[in-house]
């Protein structure tokens, strides 16, 4: 059988559309491998979010090289659609596919294989209009599933380069959202994660127009697994009616990340977010209030062009005083064909890494307090298909996000019962490695 690797840089939606792929080869008769080894097809599915994944992507793409030298080597995703150039000069680079082609990859294969496909086929993805859907089969090695229901972006972020990687927003239709769902609660999956580029902006371009709080509505009766997932939703499009829903739902993970990307309003400003300070404080208390046991998860750059000590200290205070959980901490980076790119007062290097470790050990100190708010106390744990290296005990993670480590052995003698299955666990101790938690219930696997 012909052998195939894939291996996936980047966010969510990337690692949903490798699982496609991936699941599309298998039901096309070819046999997965890991990445690392001989194969006769590669794919390198790039991120291009920062220079740091610009970097990664260039260096899975040679280790690829060197561990298959004679592999179908084809590389997608965001990096090649922005700059497929790049990799055309890269020698043993055979094929460089832009967005859309990804979707279309296992279609065009045989025309690869043969040589009878241009080298380059980016096409101009800001003329898309139409959601690519990518079936998806199976998710390998996962409890968790990902289904991408929203792909692209409207908005104009002065230092974001994804709406040029990704195209305008653009929606799965409820009917196939439901579809999915189902067949994922079907093969045994009990999480699952909807994501997209801009999930706030789901429906909005399909007719009759929908929403995102009229999506989970639909899904509160519908055939899908026990628990459902929100990635990321920019903090503009909390409207009141989806703020109920989430507060109402019986499915919807208590579990929110939002990109408040910065808490100085003059920064917020340069960055084109379209909020100040004082609504994120409003919308991050309201949700604290109205959802109880909420975990909320925020992004914050560190080093915007323009940022002094000053606007950097209000941003840190801010996030001080507010209700969040855990932060993800981005040094800015500069994205050519980007206004940001050119903005004056560029910050030093050594000075935003200062502050991105500042506001990491903010994030790190607030993490520790919202799981010690728990000690004591019972969660529903999910448990993953995996240990946890350090402790060797099994991990899982609760409806609210937090990841609890089992301590005590399951009764039946085989804790492979617990696979998969949401456990009853009480928090006996919070822990610099983790969360430490014991299974309650008396019934196992």
């Amino acid at each position: 059988m012909t052998t195939v690797t894939i291996a996936t840089l980047g966010c969510k939606v990337n690692q949903f559309e490798s699982e496609a792929l991936l699941s599309s080869f298998e039901q096309g008769g070819y046999r997965l491998i890991p990445f690392g080894g001989p194969a006769d097809i590669t794919i390198i599915n790039t991120c291009t979010v920062t220079h740091r994944a610009d970097f990664q992507s260039r260096q899975v793409v040679r280790r690829a090289l060197r561990a298959s030298p004679k592999s179908l080597l084809i590389v997608t995703g965001c990096y090649a659609q922005v700059h497929p150039e790049t990799f055309a000069e890269t020698e043993g680079v055979r094929y460089v596919l832009g967005n859309q082609e990804k979707t279309r990859l296992l279609e065009i294969l045989p025309l690869l294989e043969r040589g009878e496909f241009p080298r380059i086929q980016v096409g101009d993805i800001a003329t898309e209009n139409l959601f690519s859907e990518m079936a998806l089969h199976s998710f390998h090695h996962h409890t968790r599933a990902f289904l991408k229901i929203q792909d692209g972006c409207n908005g104009a972020c002065s230092y974001c380069i994804v709406p040029r990687a990704r195209g305008p927003s653009r929606s799965l239709s409820l009917v196939r959202i439901l579809g999915q769902l189902r067949n994922l609660r079907e093969k045994g999956f009990k999480e699952v994660v909807l994501t997209g580029i801009h999930i706030g902006a789901y429906g909005l371009d399909l007719k009759p127009s929908l929403t995102l709080e009229r999506l989970l509505q639909e899904l509160e009766a519908a055939e899908t697994p026990d628990r459902v997932r929100l990635s990321s939703v920019e903090p503009a499009d909390f409207s009141e009616p989806l703020i109920s829903s989430l507060s109402r739902s019986t499915k919807v993970c208590r579990h929110l990340h939002i990109p408040i990307q910065s808490g100085e309003d003059e920064t917020l400003q340069k960055m084109n977010r379209g909020y100040d300070s004082r609504f994120l404080r409003t919308l991050i208390t309201e949700l604290h209030c109205r959802i109880p046991g909420l975990c909320l998860g925020a992004d914050v750059i560190a080093g915007f062009p323009g940022e002094t000590e000053e606007k950097f200290e209000r941003t840190l205070q801010l996030i001080e005083t507010l209700p969040l959980s855990y932060l993800h901490v981005f040094p800015f980076s500069r994205r050519e064909g980007t206004p940001a790119l050119r903005f004056s007062h560029q910050v030093p290097e050594a000075t935003t890494k200062e502050r991105a470790e500042k506001l990491r050990a903010l994030g790190k100190k607030k993490r520790r307090a919202f799981q010690q708010t728990f000690l004591g106390e019972e969660l529903k744990v999910l448990v993953e298909d995996r240990r946890d290296k350090g402790t060797g005990m099994w991990k899982g993670f609760s409806r609210n996000y937090i990841p609890v480590l089992l301590s005590n052995p399951c009764p039946s003698g085989d804790d492979r019962h617990w696979i998969n299955q949401e456990l009853n666990v009480r928090v006996v101790e919070v822990k610099e490695e983790g969360v430490i938690g014991e299974v309650t219930e008396k019934r196992y696997g």
